[in-house]
């Protein structure tokens, strides 16, 4: 059984046995796979505690291609992470991230996905407070993006019509079609009408060669369930705990309306 190594993340891990555990990994050179990291769990373990979630760093893989389950010999950790967790919201938006990278990439070479990824969670550990939403969106529509699966923003999914940057009207997105519709396609559609503004940011986060858009707190839940509907649908998924926790924003208290007097 050959001995690979692959820089990889940490995804998530569970109890195998008493002394070790099932890891699961997004590799840059073999997609997503499992492994058994034996003796994990015991209190001097080889591992230490580079098995953290969203570590990242060289792992080394007794790898078989008939196998779903290898033999993790040995994680040599560069990036632990840590930060993201010192902030919910960031830890939110990357907890969402693997959940996509989990249920969509294959057991594949991944060169291309797995530096969207990580470079989206790099993005959310030191991106300034006031957007790490949009950061989050961004990295997001990148990943979904870069697995096949992107949406058509600047032409009719329909037809094939130009949807310019400037309008006078909203412009119609469907995420059942894929994408936006032009005027007469999304006539009689039941599809999200954008306002000039929310498309040209939509845009905007779906474009890292620009400015992240600055989106206030209503705008960043709007582009949040956005891009929720757009991976609910085309993963055909009922249960997606992290983007359902990260959409809803449910770490922020809400503070009950007034009582009607």
């Amino acid at each position: 059984m050959p001995l690979v190594t692959t820089a990889a993340v940490v995804l998530q891990t569970y109890r195998y046995s008493e002394t070790s555990k099932v890891v699961r990994l997004a590799t840059r050179d073999l997609g997503i796979q499992s492994a058994i990291a034996k003796g994990a769990l015991r209190p001097k373990s080889r591992f230490g505690a580079g098995l953290e979630f969203l570590s990242e760093g060289d792992a080394q893989l007794y790898y078989r291609d008939a196998r779903e389950l290898h033999t993790l010999a040995a994680f040599d950790a560069t990036n632990l992470r840590r930060g993201l967790a010192s902030d919910v919201a960031r830890f939110a938006g990357a907890a969402a991230l693997t959940q996509l990278m989990l249920k969509m990439a294959p057991p594949a070479p991944l060169p291309v996905a797995y530096h969207v990824f990580t470079s989206g969670l790099d993005a959310l550990a030191s991106v300034p407070e006031g957007v790490v939403d949009a950061a989050a969106v961004r990295a997001l529509w990148a990943l979904v993006t870069e697995l096949g699966f992107g949406p058509s923003l600047r032409a009719c999914v329909r037809d094939g019509t130009a949807v310019a940057d400037e309008r006078e009207g909203p412009v119609a997105f469907n995420a059942a079609e894929g994408g936006v519709l032009c005027a007469r396609c999304a006539a009689g559609q039941v599809a999200t009408r954008l306002p000039p503004e929310d498309y040209r940011d939509l845009v905007a986060l779906n474009d890292p060669a620009v400015e992240l858009p600055i989106l206030d707190a209503p705008h960043a839940a709007a582009h949040r369930r956005l891009a929720a509907r757009f991976v609910r649908y085309h993963l055909d998924a009922v249960s997606l705990p992290a983007l359902d926790f990260w959409e809803r924003a449910a770490w922020v208290r809400r503070h009950p309306a007034p009582a009607a007097l």
